[in-house]
């Protein structure tokens, strides 16, 4: 089995890869910064290319005689650019990566998309049927990929499964890492009462959905949630954390229009200096919106059942943060 993987120098991407060769394939590992994949770079069975996915032509040349592609790469973090930049690479591009994966003979593709396609969940929890209300570039331009690479998929009857991830934590991801070096140092703050969901996947869990889609043989540009167990509100987070650091559970809360106000603030000081705003209205998402997910559809046709509870997910992060030196 050959696998390419785009996106493989991010936080899921390299884990992605690690899994694959785990299970004896051949690998290709595409993407911009290949730095997390120095562990494996000695590994016989693994071919790291740093190339730039809004330069397709510098990946035509590692598509044949791939089985099958995962494709991570996206635009997602990035500030201080427009809508339309978004849509080049998470619509256009990937429609178009799409096409060159099918010509050049790769069976199947698992598209990797978002949870954040759905926007606010007002009657949590969400399945793969609930409506679409993103509100941000990166979750528009990701929902219409989505579409666009499912539309292909059936017109031509190609092997293509897109996936949702929820919330994925664990090594080697830095929004883990801010997480608990910020309750460690007792700076973590609730905006309102701490009690909005978010639905945790530890990493092996996610990457396991990665393979389970990959062997789906169902109708053509199927989606599907892949998430933990069971949503568990910011609190229980929170606490977790602070019960596998051993310190106290933070407490302090600030009223969420305070909080929005501040941000909007920054965000437009951003926008007139070209500096980076520590805090977004998208990155206060995390503290506010409501993301719980309904697995049923990904348990029942791809045998999808997620193995590591939350407590010991948080152990494992913290254990690998410890050994690395990193708190």
């Amino acid at each position: 089995m050959r696998v390419l993987i785009t996106g493989a120098g991010g936080f899921i991407g390299s884990h992605l890869v690690d899994d694959q060769l785990a299970r004896g394939f051949d690998v290709t590992a595409v993407d911009i910064n290949v730095d997390r994949l120095e562990q494996q770079a000695s590994n016989p069975n693994l071919t790291i290319r740093e190339a730039d996915f809004n330069n397709l032509q510098l990946i035509d040349r590692e598509l044949g005689s791939h089985d099958v592609c995962y494709h991570l790469a996206s635009a997602h973090l990035e500030t201080g650019v427009g809508e339309d930049y978004f849509w080049q690479i998470n619509v256009d591009n990937t429609l178009e990566f799409v096409k060159r994966c099918r010509e050049a003979g790769i069976g199947r593709f698992v598209h990797c998309s978002t949870v954040g396609v759905y926007g606010d969940i007002q009657n949590p929890p969400a399945d793969e049927e609930s409506e679409c209300h993103p509100d941000v570039a990166y979750e528009r331009s990701k929902l219409a990929g989505e579409s666009a690479v499912r539309d292909y998929a059936k017109e031509n009857e190609y092997h293509l499964v897109v996936i949702r991830p929820a919330w994925v934590y664990g090594p080697r991801c830095p929004r883990t890492e801010k997480l608990f070096r910020t309750i460690q140092k007792g700076r973590f703050f609730y905006v309102g009462d701490g009690e909005t969901f978010r639905h945790p996947i530890y990493i092996s869990d996610m990457v396991a959905g990665f393979n389970l889609a990959s062997n789906f043989d169902g109708a053509p540009g199927e989606i599907f949630i892949i998430a933990g167990a069971e949503p568990v509100t910011l609190k229980q987070l929170a606490n977790g954390i602070a019960k596998s650091l051993g310190v106290k559970p933070p407490t302090m809360r600030f009223p969420k229009t305070m909080v929005w106000l501040g941000v909007s603030g920054l965000e437009l000081i951003s926008n007139l200096t070209g500096m980076k705003a520590p805090f977004t209205r998208r990155s206060m998402k995390f503290y506010t919106g409501n993301t719980a997910f309904s697995i049923r559809k990904a348990a029942s046709d791809l045998g999808y059942h997620p193995q590591v509870d939350l407590q010991e997910g948080l152990d494992r992060t913290k254990h690998w943060l410890v050994e690395e030196g990193r708190i």
